[in-house]
C-alpha cells in the first residue's frame, strides 16, 4: 500500500517553476505614469489660473487621455 500523504511534487531539480508574468508591461506603465503626470500638471495649472475645481479636473483628465496615444508612439 502506498502512502500518498508524503508524496513530493515531481519538479525536475534543474528547472524551477516559471514566475507569473507582470500585470502591466514596462512600456504600458511608463506611458500611463507619464500621462498621469501630464494630467496632474495641467489640472493644477488650470486651477491656478482661476478656473473652478470641476473645470480643472476636466482639463487634467482630458490632457491625460489625449496624451496616451502620443506617448504610446513616442515611448519605444
Amino acid at each position: 500500500m502506498t502512502n500518498t500523504q508524503n508524496a513530493q511534487p515531481t519538479h525536475p531539480p534543474s528547472q524551477p517553476p516559471e514566475p507569473d508574468p507582470p500585470f502591466l508591461s514596462l512600456h504600458t506603465t511608463v506611458v500611463l505614469l507619464a500621462a498621469a503626470v501630464i494630467g496632474i500638471v495641467l489640472g493644477c495649472l488650470t486651477a491656478l489660473a482661476g478656473t473652478s475645481a470641476a473645470g480643472a479636473v476636466a482639463a487634467g483628465l482630458t490632457a491625460a487621455g489625449a496624451s496616451v496615444p502620443v506617448l504610446r508612439s513616442l515611448v519605444r
